[in-house]
C-alpha cells in the first residue's frame, strides 16, 4: 500500500512541477501580445501559479514520508517526523530532498512576487527557471545517477524532464486559452487575438519534442541493455512501452492540431467553428494522455532498470534475431521486400500530402504497406526461443568454469560430439540428425547462452541429444555453456599471430585467478587500465631457456608497462618449483595454473594448424599478449610460429604498439550471452 501512495505523491509533485514550468513558458510566450494582459484567462493562469507551488510542496512532503517508510521498511515511519529527520540527515536522498524543498520554497516565493507585482516577461522566465531547477534536482536521485553521479549521466535525464515539461506542462494553459478563444458553444465567434499564443506555442513545441525524443533515447539506452528482450520481459520495459504508445498518440494529435485545426481557426466562421470544436475535443484528450504519460514516467522512474533485471522466463516461444537467421537466401529476400515496402509506406505519406489525398487514403495506404512489410519480413527473422533464452549466466566466464566445463564435456559429450566438439564422435553416425559442429560453425554466436542451457537441461527432441538436468547440477550445466563459448572463441583465435593488429581488439579471453610464488594473488581483470600482460604457458624443463631469457629481459619488459605471469602446463614437484622461482623477477603461478593452462589451451589453433580432428594436442609452450583493456591481441607458439618472440626486440615492439593505442572500452562483463 505504501508503494501505491508513494507513486501517487511522486506523480503529484512531478505533474505540478511540470505544469509550473510549462505554464510559465506559455505565459512568457503570451506576454508578447500585451493586450492579452486584460484577458480573463491570463489572470486565471497567474492565480493558479501559487497554488501549483503549494501542490508541489505537498507532493514533496508526501514523498518524504513515503520514502522514509520504504527506506526503513517500517510503514509507521511515514507518520513520524523524527524518522523523516533521520533520513534527511544521514542519506543522499535526504540531502537531495532538502535541495528540492528549498528550491520549491523559492518557486512559491517567486509566484507570490509575480502575483502582487507589476508584470514583466523576465518574471515568468525567472519562475520557469526556478521550477526547472527544482525538477532537475530530482535527477540526482534518479536511476541515471545511480551508477555514476556525473554531469554526463545526469544531464540527459534532467534535460529530458525539463524539456518535456515545456510541452506537457503547457498543455493545461493551452487548453484554458483554447476554450476562452474559441468559445464553448458552437457558433460563438473565434477570438483571433486570443489564438495567437496558441500558434506561437505550437510552433515552439516541434523543436522541443525533437529534443525530448533525442534525450529520451539516450536515457533509455542507458537503462536498457543491448537486447530488446528486456522491453518485453521486465516491468521497466512494459512501463517504457506504455510511455512510448502514449507519446505516439500525443504526437499524432499534436501534429494534427499544428497543421490542420489551428490554421482552420483563421479561416471563415464555419471552418473556424468546426476547427475549434475538434481542437477542444482532441487537446482535452491530449491533456488526459499527457497525465497518463506522466504517471507512466513516474512508475518507470520507480522501477528497477531493465539492464539490472534478471530475465528468468522469456514469455514467448520465439524471438527475433538477425544473427540466428541471416544467411538464408529466403530470409534476405523477404527482409529486403519488407524494407522496400516500409520505404514505400513513408513515401506514400509524403505523396498523399502533395497530391491532397483524402484523409482515409492518407491513413489507410501507409498502414497497409507497413503491415504488409512487417508480415513479410518479421516471420523470416523469428527463431525458436525458450523460457531460459535470455537468462543471464550466474557462473562467471573464467578459467575455473571453462576448465570444469572441459572435464564435464570429456566425460559426457565426447562420444557424440567428438573430442573437439566438431560433431564427429564415434556415435555421431548412429543418429538420424548428426550432432552439430560446435567448433567451426557459429552456433554460439547464433544462439544465446540460455538456449544452450535449455538444450543441456531438457535435450533436443528428435536428435538424440539427451537431457542432463537430472545428471548435472545447474552450475555444471553453466560451466558446459562457458566451455562451449570458450571453444568457439578458441577457434576464432586462429587468426591471431605474433604481431599486434593495430586498433583491432576483437578477442576477449576468459578471466582467471592466480596466486604467485611471491605470495601475491589477483585476477586478469586487475591489470585492466593498468598494465599489459604477457601470459606464459610453459613446460618444465623444455621451457628452461625461454624462462631464463625472460628473466634477463624482465627490466626491459617491466619498463614497457608490462607484467609477466608464467603458468606451468605440467604439474611441478616442489624441487622443480623451487628451481624455477629462485630469484625469479616475474610472477609464477602456484595456484590456478592448471585452470589457466587448460582453458587457454583452447587458443592453440592457428591458420596453418587448425587442429580439427582427433584428441587435439596442446603445444608445450605458448605466450599471449593481453592489452591493458583485457583483450587478447597477439600469440606466439614456438612450435608453429618459429623464433618469433625469442627476439626480445620484436616482443617489445609489439608491446610498444599496444601502449601507443588510445583508450578503448573494456569487454562488457565476465559472462557469456
Amino acid at each position: 500500500m505504501i508503494e501505491v501512495i508513494g507513486a501517487l505523491f511522486r506523480w503529484l509533485q512531478l505533474a505540478s512541477n511540470m505544469i509550473l514550468i510549462g505554464g510559465c513558458v506559455f505565459l512568457a510566450i503570451a506576454w508578447r501580445a500585451r493586450t492579452t494582459f486584460n484577458a480573463p484567462w491570463f489572470a486565471r493562469l497567474e492565480r493558479a501559479l501559487p497554488w501549483l507551488a503549494v501542490t508541489l510542496l505537498l507532493g514533496l512532503l508526501g514523498l518524504l514520508a513515503t520514502t522514509t517508510a520504504q527506506a526503513t521498511g517500517v510503514a509507521e515511519n511515514a507518520w513520524r517526523p523524527g524518522s523523516w529527520l533521520e533520513l534527511l540527515q544521514k542519506t543522499r536522498i535526504g540531502l537531495i530532498w532538502k535541495v528540492r524543498a528549498a528550491l520549491a520554497l523559492l518557486v512559491f516565493g517567486v509566484a507570490l512576487y509575480i502575483r502582487f507585482s507589476h508584470r514583466a516577461r523576465w518574471q515568468y522566465a525567472l519562475y520557469a527557471t526556478a521550477a526547472a531547477l527544482t525538477l532537475a534536482a530530482g535527477s540526482l536521485a534518479s536511476h541515471a545517477s545511480a551508477d555514476e553521479l556525473s554531469v554526463t549521466s545526469v544531464l540527459p535525464y534532467a534535460l529530458h524532464t525539463v524539456l518535456a515539461s515545456v510541452w506537457f506542462g503547457g498543455l493545461p494553459a493551452f487548453l484554458t486559452v483554447l476554450f476562452a478563444a474559441t468559445g464553448k458553444q458552437t457558433g460563438e465567434a473565434t477570438d483571433q487575438l486570443g489564438i495567437q499564443p496558441l500558434k506561437h506555442f505550437s510552433k515552439m513545441a516541434l523543436p522541443v519534442m525533437i529534443a525530448v525524443v533525442a534525450t529520451g533515447i539516450i536515457v533509455a539506452d542507458r537503462m536498457v541493455d543491448t537486447s530488446y528482450a528486456s522491453l518485453f520481459a521486465t516491468s521497466y520495459g512494459w512501463f517504457l512501452n506504455t510511455k512510448l504508445v502514449l507519446l505516439t498518440a500525443i504526437l499524432i494529435i499534436a501534429a494534427r492540431a499544428r497543421f490542420v485545426w489551428l490554421p482552420a481557426l483563421s479561416q471563415n466562421e464555419a471552418v473556424a467553428a468546426d476547427g475549434g470544436r475538434k481542437l477542444r475535443k482532441w487537446v482535452t484528450l491530449e491533456v488526459l494522455l499527457a497525465s497518463a504519460l506522466v504517471l507512466a514516467a513516474t512508475l518507470l522512474a520507480n522501477a528497477v532498470p531493465a539492464k539490472h533485471t534478471v530475465i528468468e522466463d522469456w514469455p514467448f516461444p520465439f524471438r527475433f534475431s538477425i544473427d540466428a537467421t541471416w544467411g538464408d537466401m529466403s530470409v534476405m529476400v523477404r527482409t529486403g521486400i519488407g524494407v522496400i515496402l516500409l520505404i514505400l509506406a513513408g513515401g506514400s505519406i509524403l505523396l498523399g500530402r502533395r497530391k491532397h489525398w483524402g484523409t482515409r487514403w492518407r491513413i489507410a495506404i501507409p498502414i497497409a504497406l507497413a503491415t504488409c512489410a512487417l508480415a513479410i519480413a518479421l516471420p523470416s527473422l523469428a527463431t525458436q526461443a525458450f523460457p531460459e533464452t535470455y537468462r543471464k549466466t550466474p557462473v562467471p566466464f573464467d578459467s575455473i568454469s571453462v576448465s570444469n566445463g572441459a572435464a564435464l564435456f570429456t566425460s559426457n559429450c565426447v562420444p557424440c560430439h567428438g573430442p573437439q566438439a566438431k560433431g564427429n564422435g564415434v556415435l555421431a553416425k548412429t543418429f538420424t540428425i548428426q550432432p552439430v559442429d560446435l567448433l567451426t560453425e557459429p552456433h554460439t554466436a547464433k544462439h544465446t547462452a540460455g538456449d544452450f542451457f535449455h538444450w543441456l537441461s531438457y535435450g533436443i527432441p528428435g536428435t538424440g541429444m539427451p537431457a542432463f538436468a537430472d545428471k548435472l547440477s545447474e552450475e555444471d550445466r553453466w560451466d558446459l555453456v562457458n566451455f562451449l563459448h570458450a571453444t568457439s572463441r578458441g577457434y576464432q583465435a586462429r587468426l591471431i599471430n605474433p604481431y599486434v593488429a593495430t586498433n583491432q581488439p576483437y578477442m576477449a579471453p576468459q578471466n582467471f585467478s592466480y596466486s604467485a610464488h611471491d605470495g601475491t594473488s589477483g585476477t586478469l581483470k586487475d591489470f585492466r587500465r593498468q598494465k599489459t600482460l604477457l601470459l606464459v604457458l610453459f613446460s618444465w624443463p623444455e621451457s628452461r631457456a625461454r624462462l631464463d631469457q625472460l628473466r634477463l629481459a624482465h627490466s626491459t619488459l617491466s619498463g614497457g608497462n608490462t607484467v609477466v605471469l608464467a603458468a606451468s602446463v605440467n604439474d611441478l614437484n616442489p624441487e622443480d618449483l623451487a628451481a624455477i622461482t629462485a630469484d625469479m623477477p616475474f610472477l609464477v603461478a602456484t595456484q590456478g595454473a592448471q585452470e589457466i593452462t587448460r582453458s587457454y589451451a583452447l587458443f592453440r589453433r592457428t591458420l596453418s594448424n587448425p587442429d580439427l580432428a582427433g584428441e587435439g594436442t596442446s603445444p608445450k609452450h605458448m605466450e599471449f599478449l593481453i592489452d591493458r583493456y583485457g583483450y587478447l591481441r597477439a600469440r606466439w607458439i614456438p612450435a608453429v610460429d618459429g623464433p618469433g618472440w625469442t627476439d626480445i626486440g620484436e616482443l617489445t615492439r609489439q608491446i610498444e604498439q599496444l601502449n601507443r593505442e588510445k583508450e578503448i572500452k573494456p569487454p562488457p562483463d565476465d559472462h557469456v550471452h
